[in-house]
This record gives structure tokens, sequence and C-alpha cells, in this order.
């Protein structure tokens, strides 16, 4: 008897038509987001590489030849945007609220975490729900209202106030974060340390904060990130100048150049002194974020 070949002829797909159409459109579905997202980074690449080569340029060579590179570097827009625009109190003052509300942040958001997360205490679920709803709030809803809070309390136009405030709008997603990062952990670490006889704080302390180490310093970088660039408070709190942080500095530089002669090189030497230190730290740590995020969510 002869046998029935079951080889496909050449130059024909094993696969059915169906099959063959179906894996297309899943590769054609995968292609498109990936092209837009690369898009989207070659064009953030190409605005920061064009604002950077334009805060060495001259007004004139902005204005006229805004794609050539600069004729000479004009270090002097640096200068100027550091003394004229205040960049150099407004960038001292940045530094120390933005690393002062990240650290406050986890020192009072990580023991109230591991207690709503570790502790069955009576409403802990809807404590948590409760940080979560006040995540969704925006600024814009609630500044009149903290403004008439803080002056009653006398804390306008102070930065210690403003470090209340920024430490206040941080709990409600440190702690709902770090609430989903310890509950992740295993309960054996706490049974093996209360069988030791260490106490619920020690064993907070010298074991569970030491494995959350990963979301504590992810949250630090997105907390110093956030209080970096913020300006919607301190432009509402903030009066005095030598109070102003890097925003209100560079819109302050900005409304100068309104009354005075435009300096368009020194604008732009001003937005990368607001840009490029936290954008240094990003790709610094910026590992450390995606390894916090991918812990928190795998453990």
């Amino acid at each position: 008897m002869s046998s029935i070949s079951t080889h496909t002829p050449r130059g024909q797909s094993s696969l059915p038509g169906t099959l063959r159409a179906g894996l297309e459109r899943i590769s054609l579905s995968r292609l498109v987001p990936v092209v837009l997202v690369w898009a989207f980074v070659a064009f953030d690449i190409f605005v920061l590489g064009w604002l950077v080569l334009s805060s060495f340029k001259t007004t004139r060579e902005i204005l006229e030849f805004p794609w050539s590179l600069p004729a000479a570097l004009q270090w002097q827009n640096f200068e100027e945007a550091w003394v004229a625009g205040n960049f150099g109190v407004a960038a001292m003052n940045t530094l120390i609220l933005s690393v002062a509300t990240a650290g406050a942040t986890i020192i009072i958001a990580a023991p109230a975490a591991y207690a709503l997360s570790r502790f069955r205490v009576l409403g802990a679920e809807p404590i948590t729900m409760f940080f979560a709803l006040g995540i969704g709030i925006p600024a814009q809803v609630i500044v009149l209202p903290l403004y008439a809070l803080m002056s009653a309390f006398g804390l306008v136009d102070s930065l210690s106030g403003l470090w209340v405030l920024y430490v206040a709008t941080s709990l409600p997603f440190a702690v709902f974060f770090l609430t989903g990062f310890f509950a992740t952990m295993p309960a054996e670490l706490e049974e093996a340390a209360a069988l030791d006889g260490a106490s619920p704080f020690r064993t907070f302390w010298s074991i569970m904060l030491p494995m959350a180490r990963s979301g504590i310093i992810t949250l630090f970088i997105l907390n110093l990130i956030a209080h970096w660039n913020e300006t919607i408070f301190a432009l509402v709190l903030l009066q005095s100048q030598e109070k102003e942080t890097l925003p209100l500095a560079l819109l302050k530089f900005l409304q100068q150049m309104q009354y005075n002669a435009a300096n368009w090189g020194g604008l732009f030497a001003g937005m990368c002194i607001v840009i490029l230190p936290i954008l240094a730290i990003y790709f610094w740590l910026g590992s450390r974020i995606i390894e916090g995020f991918t812990l928190g969510g795998s453990k």
C-alpha cells in the first residue's frame, strides 16, 4: 500500500490561514506600542538635547538659528541665571525641603504601613482604603482650604510650614505603597522573631524594615522627584524671595525677562539648572525604582 505523505509542500505554510492571520495580528499589536514608545523616547531626548544646546547660545542665535550648534559656549548664561535669577538660594531651599520631606514621610509612613499590613487591627482595611482615596485628590482642589488652615497657624511664607504640608500630602501614597510592600513579606519571619523573644517593634526595626529597603529607597526617590518640581503649594504659600524654591525662581526669572531685555539663553540655562540635577539622580538610581516595584509585587 502506498503511504500518504503528510509533508507540507515547499513554499506553503504549515499553519492554517486563520492561525497565521492571528499570529500576524498579535505581532502587529505588539509592534505598534513598541514603535510609539521609542518614538516618544526619541522626541524627549531631542527636546532635552535642544534645551541643553540652547542654554549655551546667545539670544540672537536662539531666534535666528534655533537648530544650529552654538558658535561659542556661553557659560555666562548659567552665571546670570544663578545670580540674577536667585537660583543659588532657591536650589538650596529646594534641596533641603525635598530631602527633609522624603525622610520625614518615610519615618511616619513605614510604621503605619507595617501596623496596617501585619497586625490584625480593627478597621485596618478601611483605614488603608482611606489613605488610597487621598491619592486621587488633586492639589488644585485643596490648595485654598490648606492656605486658610496654614494661615490660621501662622505657617504662610514659611519653609517649615511648606515642609509640613509636603509631608501631609505625601503620606497617602507612601502609606498605601508601603502597606502593599509589607503585606507581601513572609509571616514566618515574624513567627521566628517572636519565638526568639523579639518585641513587635524589634521585629519591625531589625527584620522587616531592612527587608523593605528596596521599597523604601523607591519611595524616597519618587518623593524627592515629586517635591523637587512642586510648584502649586510653593506658589501659594511662599512670598519672600529668600524662601522661594527652584520652580518659583524659574517663574520669576521669566517675569523679569518680560520687563527687561530678553535673555533666552539665560532662561534655558535656568531650566537646565532645574531639570538636570533631578534627571541625573533618576538615571543614577532609576534601577532602584524598578527593583522596588518589582520586588514589592513579586514577593
